[in-house]
């Protein structure tokens, strides 16, 4: 499971990203105070934070600085309630690996974190549904046991559906979690990609949602 470690004072929004961010299979740990959030991080390992500016004792700023000075490189995501250039530059010149105006879009929020985690290196290093495994480590997949030739695109497409197994993921949660937000891609590159996965792992386990997007099944219990 994805430990992920939220700072947030706001009681329902805090409370909100909790509960939709476990759905999306986090296991995440909430706090409302700065201090209590560098605590935590002494006590736990966590794979991301999700860090509120606004907090009450110290800033979610400072958190920010303690954090990097003491030469923790895990992703740390700030939520604003800013949008301005300048608050965006400063939060990424201070050590910030992405930030998120605030928001109720989980699927942006999901994206984003899992595109950080991945892009850290960290996370297990065993992917399994079904009769297929990803091993992150060495780059392999595997279907029946019988490595899988993939491109590196391929591989990280396949990477992000076993992450949402059996949740349907948009083109444009593929995209953000592949390429980032702020990088041009090809209309159609998230298409090709399935097109070639489907021709090597089955049509039948890699769907298409009609309008909405793609869905890597989970087997029946």
């Amino acid at each position: 499971m994805m430990r992920l470690l939220i700072a947030e004072d706001d009681a329902l929004l805090g409370a909100g990203l909790r509960a939709a961010l476990g759905k999306w299979g986090f296991g995440v740990t909430w706090v409302r105070y700065g201090r209590a959030a560098l605590d935590m991080l002494c006590a736990e390992d966590f794979l991301a934070l999700v860090l509120d500016i606004g907090l009450p004792d110290i800033s979610g700023m400072e958190v920010l600085r303690q954090v990097r000075a003491a030469g923790n490189k895990m992703p740390i995501l700030i939520l604003t309630a800013s949008d301005s250039a300048q608050d965006k530059a400063r939060f990424l010149a201070s050590g910030a690996d992405d930030y998120l105006v605030k928001t109720t879009d989980m699927e942006e929020l999901v994206a984003r974190l899992q595109a950080l985690i991945r892009r850290s290196g960290s996370g297990s290093g065993l992917l399994s549904v079904g009769d297929l495994t990803l091993n992150i480590d060495s780059r392999v997949l595997t279907l029946h046991g019988t490595p899988v030739n993939v491109s590196k695109r391929e591989f990280d497409v396949m990477r992000v559906l076993m992450e949402g197994a059996g949740r349907v993921l948009t083109r444009t949660q593929l995209e953000q979690s592949l390429y980032g937000s702020n990088r041009s891609v090809d209309s159609n590159a998230v298409e090709v990609h399935i097109h070639n996965l489907r021709q090597k792992i089955g049509a039948t386990t890699l769907r298409t949602v009609r309008g909405v997007g793609y869905t890597l099944a989970r087997p029946e219990p």
